[in-house]
């Protein structure tokens, strides 16, 4: 650095006197005085910073490494006293490090114990009161979906006439007209109240058709044996029309579609059915509506409830066949080969067997929200109605009978039998033992006239 300041600083050099004869003694000459540049002083300030800038950088380096090796060594003497003084309390107290931990958890157990309980309790019955509050709101809000328009039915209907002279229309000539349309409708007509004709069967089908055949009947102006057996041969194909329509809709209300056509001509049959005095298509509709929003709710397979719900009560209108109507009911899905969890809901929706879903149970519990809410049902008008099941039933296994009814609130079973097999002796033996059969397996108040009609009928065409 200092040969190239050398050089730039332009060093002033000295002339040589030529050699000869001694010049005249000349005044010296004053020297020059030496110059240096800007650019070499600014170099020169910097080297001397950077020359104290590294030195004090060494002294903090050298003070640094002091300061760290005084920490290390106040570091050990920390460990070492700490280590001292826990084996003094080790021995002052007789136990290790890991057994003084352990007996010190133990401590805060059994203080917090009871604390923890209280937590646990108060935990609990918060979880509870919110889940009863949950439940109800999700039950309540299933309901009001499944809220139904509900009127009771009973087994007796009424048709209004204005005049008096029909009623001896409808009896006939000693008798005969009301004897043939009683023997055709299986019912029983009352005409002792004014203005109205009464019509008494536990059977809501007969009923209906019993209905519609007389107030046809009393339009039509011809009341007479003949007309009269014609005119509910009608009533009855169209009565059974209408039942298939109805299935229909009770299907396509809570959105069922293609099931089988004997399937759906049995839910119809729902529409003059009642449970416990609850009309039964007014009862499904209810439970069904109420089934899918709990469906919907618990995240179960909506699809499965839906069908369970809908075919649940499907063995009571089944009218062979023997056993419950759960029993029934099963039979008749696996013949027209149902989902098996559909057939497994409508087993188990009386608890007969295991529940083994929780679609099931939600089944079990929407029938027993629309059937035990007050007023919905009538368990006496069940029993009843069970009474005069079971009466038909005991003169229907009899050999040669063709037609029973149960009249006067099963105080009357009228057998029908077959002239051609059963002759008149072995009309007045039936009739015995269907009296001996109906004491021995029924329980009922008061009398029970059993009345064995056998009647030979020749019919020609001539054309």
């Amino acid at each position: 650095m200092f040969d190239v300041l050398a050089t730039l600083s332009g060093l002033v050099k000295t002339k040589k006197q030529p050699v000869g004869p001694k010049a005249p003694k000349q005044r010296p000459q004053e020297k020059p005085a030496q110059t240096t540049s800007p650019l070499a002083e600014e170099l020169r300030r910097r080297s001397e910073a950077v020359d104290r800038r590294e030195g004090t950088l060494d002294e903090r380096e050298k003070r640094l490494i002091r300061l760290e090796e005084e920490a290390r060594h106040k570091l050990e003497e920390i460990e070492k006293a700490k280590a001292e003084q826990l084996g003094k309390l080790e021995n002052a107290a007789h136990l290790t490090r890991e057994e003084a931990q352990a007996q010190l958890l133990e401590d805060v157990k059994a203080t917090s114990r009871e604390e923890i309980a209280k937590e646990i309790r108060e935990a609990q019955s918060r979880a509870h009161e919110e889940a009863q509050a949950k439940a109800r709101e999700i039950l309540v809000d299933a309901m009001r979906h499944g809220a139904t328009d509900y009127v009771s039915e009973y087994t007796v209907s009424v048709v209004k006439i204005t005049d008096e002279d029909v009623k001896g229309r409808i009896i006939g000539k000693e008798g005969r007209n009301i004897r043939a349309f009683e023997t055709a409708t299986g019912v029983e007509v009352d005409l002792d109240e004014e203005g109205v004709i009464r019509l008494s069967s536990f059977d809501p089908v007969r009923r209906e058709v019993a209905r519609v055949a007389l107030e046809r009947l009393m339009r039509d102006g011809r009341v007479q044996p003949g007309r009269i057996e014609e005119i509910i041969a009608q009533v009855r194909k169209e009565i059974e029309r209408i039942m298939f329509e109805e299935g229909q809709k009770l299907c396509h209300a809570i959105g069922v579609y293609n099931l089988p056509a004997p399937i759906i001509a049995l839910l119809g049959r729902f529409k003059y059915r009642t449970s416990y005095g609850q009309n039964m298509i007014a009862h499904t509709l209810e439970e069904t509506k109420i089934g899918i929003a709990l469906a919907h709710e618990t995240g179960a397979d909506v699809n499965v409830v839906r069908l369970g719900c809908l075919l649940h009560d499907i063995g009571k209108v089944v009218s062979d066949g023997e056993g419950s109507h759960v029993d029934l009911g099963v039979t008749v899905l696996k013949k027209y080969g149902m989902p098996p969890k559909v057939i497994d809901c409508v087993a188990q929706h009386h608890e007969d067997a295991a529940f083994t879903s929780v679609e099931a149970i939600l089944v079990y519990i929407a029938d027993a929200i629309s059937g035990s809410r007050p007023g919905a049902r009538y368990e006496d008008i069940e029993g009843y109605l069970k009474r005069l099941s079971d009466l038909e039933t005991i003169a229907k296994a009899k050999k040669g009978v063709r037609e029973c009814y149960a009249f006067s609130a099963g105080r009357e079973l009228r057998v029908i039998v077959d002239s051609g097999e059963v002759d008149d002796a072995g009309a007045t033996i039936m009739a015995r033992e269907i009296k001996d059969e109906i004491r021995q397996k029924l329980t009922f108040p008061g009398q029970i006239k059993v009345t064995v009609i056998r009647e030979l009928r020749a019919v020609e065409i001539a054309k």
